[in-house]
């Protein structure tokens, strides 16, 4: 009795009708029609409704061309869903005992399977090592550590994707294979995401709590909330070694950044100091690099703000005039897009050849607000051009001003607080206003005095804070800093040297200039959820005056007291000891993971052996933000290059090229795309997301227009396999669900194809060893060529890793050269009796093998059909295909036979033209006749060994060859398949010329009009000219197909009823 449940979808979720009985697939049927039978009304109708549009498509100039396979498309319907129901334990194996189902469902493939891959150590390098195909070498990746704070999106699964591809090739090759998953405790977006969560459920903010309590309130929401990440990682297939999985806030971890930072302090690369560094107002912390958004703005725009009660302006520039000390009529107007930092500025400047100030070089201007007297300066700096020449100096708020304080002895003046208020250095009228409330009442002074000057629509870049929607100000904190201009001329020359291998290779300059610019990186955070900064302040009870701060290092209280007590010479146990409550950026742990997940600074077996790693797979916006972090530490703490390659993929766009954003409603979840998802549902997830109302209307919106009827489920085969078909290294990746779609039906293809050969193998099918098998025919020999160099090109992709070629390489054959061809060919002569048992053999080994290199893209797919195929006597088995050998194009080289394939393509040309005969004539069930006809001797030799499946893919009846010079058949059609051949086909008693003619004038007359609407056009420039000329050209042959197909017909007309009969 059959296990299986048909579970039917609930009702129409994308406004399709459902289709309930599951689809029969005609090509691979395994009873194919003969020929003549009686075909019902429903079929009859259901081809002709096809021809039409077939004949649609050819009048509207759709030409067919080979499509890679994340382009085609097909229209989706509703499928059933088969579930796997057979009682089966987490990690046993799945029962593959009964039947495949009717139909490809991913649910039902997809099931049971990685828990006992996870189950059997498949993934560990341990049992790699006792393969049979073990090479004895290691390949070692980590998985960019996602944060732990939500979920995956669509660009995570590309990178999980192409490492996963790529770690399963390595071990189904024999590595012994090491791929290390984690999570990132994400500083600040988990803290964010807890703050909101207290304050919504219990009304609480952090400050209420004591630090020991809200982290005790984080650790619990890790706990529950963490896993998810996990769940998405094997719902893609993910082959991680889970036993090594780490967290990089876990004890481990935590043991090496403490160890880091205190080798870096000794090293003298850490150091305090107050310096500028990013900061968030709304966070109260500073921030990194790649936590600022920078915003373009064409010129006045509004914008809301955190803490900001009404909508704030900015792309205005400001001019405000600074009186000449001592000339009453004279003054210098600078122009200024932060009123607000207007109290902290200490000079005016102006380049020192700027003639328009050369006779105030060395005087004194008022300062507009204070009154004060600040000095006039030159600068070389200055771009005379811009504005009036003349810029305001604010060393304690902008970069580029303080490094010109710096040069000229000027002291900054910090006036913006760290909760974005003004501070009292402004005076009493300004001190606590919010900063852009104190703009409105600057500008209203300034107007007051006499001293404004005018504003007018300027194009500027805003620095946003990405994890609040603040401005970023740019504030003097005392921090810890990592210098890293000497680790930085290191990076740079391991990429020149090509100790460090960049790919694609364009990244190269963007990492030199990176490195030659780098400035040190600020490590303190203001946060209470990291890794605490082990470094303590000195406490002196008894020091007198303005002494310097005294900070020591360690790695515990007790070794920071033994260090505090030889630089004071006083007794330990007497001294008072603070710890920073700052906390490290999560990127300095997130630099660290290569080795510190492999146990550093223990000596680990791990670390031994898979240190430094093989390769990092990352997307390029991590580049400088991530590797060039881990190649900094690596270098430093190691002694090593962490890694010796890294491939970077693109970025994950929409199907529009837009940038994946929770505001555009685009981002999508891999769970929704595999299992399918309703717009209802996606709606409730952006409604319970953090956008506020004006973004969530657009993005509702987005999402409404985008995806009209939800997602339909398409599999993680699919997903993974469409993913990989770009070529992500190159241009950004813009992904559509039609894409992934397309590999789904890809997938039903192959399960359609496995059906179809089990069903020819039999129970009792024992397989030849590969090495003996010979084939029987041209056509066999046809295959396995194909085959093997499928295997070589598939090992070259690999190599070179440019997995969208593997793709390329498998959809081709799959669907191409097996299921379009060989498995068409081969249909007649297993119909033979009795059954010859060549084509058979060949059919177990196209699946075998092709099964095996299809497994690194589509695991579950490749592990639920490879599981039924027979084993070859006389060896062992693999229990699991993702352990089995991959194919070798050396062991498949005696299969290549490049001349034969050269051969079959011309006959493949020729099953084109004959179709395309058959098309224009509308010989819809008809099996015509054909002859061939070559005035090359050699050419008729080519095609008399494939005759047999050329006139069954052509859909055609016998196929002879007529021997050169000799008169063709009256009445038969003629069409040249070269300059040298020609075929001919029998019309007599198939076509009725009468019925046919008005049909062909109908075509005929939609043509032309067409051609002559596209010869009216004014020819354009680029490609869409191009574009032109090839449509007029498609038309001008179709017209004359069908000339000459009408002028036969005629023909045929004037024929005696007798000369017809001949």
């Amino acid at each position: 009795m059959s296990h299986l449940s048909l579970a039917f979808l609930r009702p129409p979720l994308w406004g399709l009708r459902p289709s309930w009985g599951l689809p029969r697939s005609h090509a691979l049927s395994t009873q194919p029609e003969p020929y003549g039978s009686p075909i019902s009304r429903r079929n009859r109708e259901a081809k002709q409704k096809r021809l039409r549009e077939k004949q649609a498509a050819l009048e509207a100039g759709i030409v067919g061309k080979s499509k890679s396979p994340a382009e085609s498309s097909k229209a989706w319907t509703l499928k059933e869903i088969v579930l796997y129901e057979i009682p089966t334990e987490r990690g046993e194996r799945k029962d593959v005992s009964g039947p495949l189902p009717p139909a490809y469902s991913p649910q039902y493939v997809e099931a049971a399977w990685y828990p006992w891959w996870v189950r059997e150590g498949f993934f560990k390098p341990e049992y790699q090592a006792r393969l049979p195909q073990a090479t004895g070498e290691t390949f070692s990746m980590c998985i960019p550590p996602p944060n732990v704070t939500g979920s995956l999106h669509i660009g995570h699964a590309l990178t999980v994707a192409i490492q996963d591809v790529l770690v399963r090739w390595h071990r189904m090759r024999g590595d012994q294979v090491l791929w290390v998953p984690g999570s990132d405790h994400a500083g600040i977006a988990t803290q964010a995401v807890v703050e909101k969560q207290l304050w919504k459920e219990r009304g609480v903010r952090r400050h209420e709590l004591s630090r020991e309590d809200f982290l005790r309130e984080v650790w619990k929401w890790k706990e529950e909330k963490g896993g998810e990440i996990c769940e998405q990682l094997q719902a893609l297939g993910a082959s991680l070694d889970w036993d090594r999985e780490c967290f990089t806030m876990d004890a481990g971890s935590s043991v090496a950044v403490t160890e880091a930072f205190v080798r870096l302090y000794e090293a003298g690369l850490l150091y305090r100091n107050q310096q500028l560094v990013n900061w968030s107002c709304a966070l109260r912390s500073a921030i990194s690099d790649i936590e600022v958004e920078n915003r373009p703005l064409p010129g006045h725009t509004e914008l809301r703000l955190p803490g900001c009660p009404t909508p704030v302006s900015f792309g205005l520039l400001i001019s405000v005039a600074f009186p000449v000390d001592g000339e009453p009529d004279a003054e210098v107007v600078v122009g200024t897009t932060r009123p607000e930092t207007l109290p902290g500025d200490v000079a005016v400047a102006v380049h020192p050849d700027d003639s328009r100030y050369a006779h105030l070089h060395g005087r004194q201007l008022r300062h507009p607000l204070t009154g004060q007297l600040i000095p006039l300066i030159t600068d070389s700096a200055v771009q005379p051009h811009v504005g009036t020449g003349a810029v305001k100096v604010t060393p304690a708020h902008s970069p580029a001003d303080a490094e010109m304080g710096a040069r000229h002895g000027l002291s900054p003046l910090s006036v913006i607080a760290e909760d974005g208020t003004m501070t009292s250095v402004c005076g009493e009228w300004l001190q606590g206003l919010h900063r852009f409330v104190a703009r409105e009442k600057i500008l209203s002074v300034l107007r007051e005095r006499g001293l404004f000057r005018g504003l007018q629509n300027h194009p500027m870049v805003l620095p946003l804070c990405s994890r609040s929607g603040d401005v970023v100000e740019y504030l003097l904190k005392s921090q810890w800093f990592v210098r890293c201009q000497e680790m930085g001329e290191q990076a740079a020359k391991a990429v020149e040297s090509g100790a460090l291998e960049l790919s694609p290779s364009f990244h190269q300059k963007n990492w030199q200039h990176w490195f030659s610019h780098i400035g040190d990186w600020c490590v303190s955070r203001q946060l209470w959820w990291g890794h605490q900064i082990p470094a303590y302040l000195v406490i002196d009870d008894h020091a007198k005056g303005d002494k310097e701060d005294c900070w020591v290092v360690g790695r515990s209280e007790a070794e920071a007291r033994e260090v505090a007590a030889k630089l004071t010479g006083r007794p330990g146990a007497e001294l008072r000891l603070e710890r920073d409550p700052d906390v490290l950026d999560t990127w300095f742990s997130s630099a660290l993971f290569p080795f510190s997940a492999l146990g550093w600074p223990q000596e680990t077996l791990d670390l031994a052996r898979f240190y430094p790693l093989s390769l990092l797979e990352t997307g390029s916006d991590l580049l400088l933000f991530w590797v060039g972090r881990m190649v900094l530490l690596g270098t430093q703490l190691t002694g090593q290059l962490p890694f010796s390659k890294v491939l970077l993929h693109s970025m994950v766009r929409d199907r529009q090229g837009r940038k994946m954003s929770k505001s555009l409603g685009n981002v999508l979840d891999p769970r929704d795309i595999i299992s399918g998802v309703e717009l209802q549902v996606l709606q409730e997830k952006l409604r319970d997301g953090n956008l506020d109302p004006a973004e969530l209307a657009i993005a509702a919106a987005a999402q409404r227009k985008d995806f009209p009827h939800g997602i339909p489920e398409c599999g993680t085969d699919a997903l993974r396999f469409t993913l990989c078909s770009h070529g992500a290294q190159g241009d950004d990746l813009n992904l559509s669900i039609s894409e992934v779609l397309s590999s789904r039906h890809f997938c039903n293809k192959i399960w359609n194809a496995l059906r179809f050969i089990l069903g020819v193998l039999g129970e009792k099918f024992v397989p030849q060893p590969a090495e003996e098998l010979s084939p029987s025919s041209p056509v066999d020999a046809w295959i396995l060529s194909r085959l093997a160099l499928t295997a070589l090109e598939c090992e070259r992709a690999f190599l070179t890793r440019e997995l969208s070629l593997v793709t390329h390489a498998l959809h081709r054959f799959w669907l191409h050269n097996l299921c379009d061809v060989y498995l068409e060919a081969v249909k007649p002569v297993l119909s033979h009796s009795p059954r010859p048992p060549g084509p058979p053999q060949i059919l177990f080994s196209c699946a075998d093998i092709g099964l095996r290199l299809l497994a690194p893209l589509m695991p579950f797919l490749a592990e639920e059909l490879w599981q039924r195929l027979p084993s070859r006597p006389g060896c062992s088995p693999a229990p699991s295909v993702s352990v089995a050998p991959y194919p070798s194009a050396c062991s498949l080289e005696h299969w290549r036979q490049p001349e034969l394939e050269r051969h079959f393509s011309q006959v493949q040309e020729a099953v084109q033209a004959l179709r395309a005969l058959r098309a224009t004539y509308q010989l819809t069930k008809a099996r015509p006749r054909v002859l061939l006809q070559s005035s090359e001797p050699g050419e008729q030799g080519l095609f008399e060994a494939f005759l047999e499946p050329l006139g069954t893919l052509s859909r055609c009846g016998a196929v002879g060859l007529l021997p050169p010079g000799v008169a063709a058949p009256s009445g038969w059609a003629q069409a040249p398949l070269s300059d040298t051949l020609q075929a001919y086909m029998e019309l007599q008693g198939l076509v009725d010329p009468q019925t046919h003619l008005p049909l062909l004038a109908s075509r005929r007359h939609k043509l032309q009009k067409q051609l002559d609407g596209l010869m009216a056009q004014n020819p354009v420039e680029g490609e869409a000219e191009t574009k032109r000329q090839q449509r007029l050209s498609v038309l001008q042959m179709e017209l004359s197909k069908l000339d000459k197909a009408a002028s036969h017909l005629r023909e045929l007309m004037n024929e005696s009823p007798s000369s017809r009969e001949l």
